[in-house]
């Protein structure tokens, strides 16, 4: 593989464009906002400058990854040379499908596609493409750059060969594949958002507050970072999303999202990205949050 179409230049998308540009993959960074592509590419040079502070990278390595990218707002123009497309766009099931339509369309018949998804059926997103063999899952993790896990998700028709061409790539780009079958959540999301909701309704029920339970779980499990905290990292409406998944793919009442969750969401109270969850960030605490995370 030569060519990646990434769709999506958000926090994941960003991430997942820098990676495969950092490797030396040329890579088509697609969203229909030129606003969110250039700050997409700023993030990309932000990043990569803390790794040359760190010293993680050489210095030249600035300019290549960023000479291996290129950008675009037609997702038609963007995958037509692709030999994968990578969608990381929000996590919606409908928003989702319609992207997959447009990128079978466009996309050479060889290409495989894969969607960055954290909680969606891939067996239904395959379903419609006219490949469906050749959909699978690329779950990569927050910050990409840093994050060494990629959940590699089979759907219902996904073909071996497919599997493992990805398992291969994602141990070329420096990761560590699991791979995993379709279930709502799979395996990171089935056993993290559950315990992000039961520390929520810790919360809610009053049981104790909010830096103490994230204290808990940091000096008592050893958690790099409290629940609370991770989930305003995460965002609070993706978490809420996943839930929902989970609640209606198992039809089980233990992930239905806790009361104070949906009503901060509501309220557009969705951690780092607006500047308040259950922390509180201003310009300056958002912006040393996010590097210390990236950088740890």
């Amino acid at each position: 593989m030569k060519n990646i179409a990434v769709i999506g230049a958000g926090t994941m998308g960003n991430g997942i464009a820098h990676v495969f540009a950092m490797r030396g993959y040329m890579v088509n960074l697609i969203d229909v906002s030129p606003q969110a592509l250039e700050r997409g590419v700023a993030t990309i040079r932000k990043n990569l400058e803390r790794m040359l502070t760190k010293g993680l990278i050489e210095g030249a390595a600035v300019e290549q990854t960023l000479a291996h990218l290129q950008t675009g707002t037609s997702i038609a123009a963007g995958v037509v040379n692709a030999d994968l497309v990578v969608e990381a766009a929000t996590e919606n099931q409908g928003l989702k499908l319609d992207l997959f339509r447009q990128i079978d369309d466009a996309a050479p018949e060889n290409a495989i596609l894969a969607t960055n998804t954290s909680s969606i059926s891939i067996t239904a997103i395959a379903a419609v493409t006219r490949r469906p063999s050749q959909v699978i899952g690329m779950h990569f993790m927050n910050p990409v750059p840093v994050m060494k896990l990629v959940e590699v998700i089979r759907g219902y028709q996904t073909s071996n060969e497919v599997t493992q061409t990805i398992m291969d790539l994602a141990e070329n780009l420096g990761k560590i594949p699991v791979e995993v079958n379709d279930y709502p959540g799979f395996v990171a999301n089935r056993i993290l958002m559950p315990m992000i909701n039961e520390a929520i309704f810790t919360l809610y029920e009053g049981v104790a507050g909010v830096s103490e339970i994230d204290t808990v779980m940091k000096l008592g499990m050893a958690h790099p970072m409290g629940p609370l905290q991770l989930a305003d990292f995460i965002g609070l409406d993706v978490c809420h999303s996943i839930l929902k998944v989970l609640h209606e793919g198992f039809g089980q009442p233990k992930y239905a999202p806790c009361p104070l969750l949906v009503n901060m969401v509501t309220a557009g109270k969705l951690g780092v990205k607006t500047g308040e969850g259950f922390y509180t960030y201003s310009g300056s605490t958002k912006e040393l949050f996010v590097a210390q995370r990236f950088l740890n």
